[in-house]
């Protein structure tokens, strides 16, 4: 079992996702990619480590997005999900204000920097 030393979870669907967020966090947060889908079974391998650590979905606003957060939904009811605004499309094309806007209402600490 791994030592978790992260406040915070946030599920991602690829790299480019993960990448983009770890510019913005000014907290300790672990993202973790689903590489664009994911089955129950290996959702909840990834996340057991995690256990008692608030989940948040941040994923896509296309069809791979909603089919992932249907098994968060189902696996892990008590996920919070974040939505990026369809017209971007996925997590990683969506400007950074926008992204620090979203993160911030959900009390996910941004730097300062990315504040609208």
């Amino acid at each position: 079992m791994a030592i978790v030393f992260s406040e915070k979870i946030i599920l991602v669907e690829g790299r480019s996702d993960k990448l983009k967020l770890l510019q913005l966090l000014d907290e300790s947060t672990e993202i973790i990619c689903t590489n664009g889908t994911i089955s129950n079974v290996k959702l909840e391998e990834i996340l057991s480590p995690y256990d008692g650590i608030p989940i948040y979905a941040f994923l896509d606003a296309d069809k791979s997005g909603e089919q992932i957060r249907s098994v968060v939904r189902k696996e892990y009811p008590e996920a919070i999900h974040l939505y990026t605004n369809p017209m971007y499309c996925e997590v990683a094309t969506t400007p950074f204000k926008v992204l620090a806007s979203i993160l911030k209402s959900v009390n996910i600490k941004v730097k300062r920097d990315f504040l609208l």
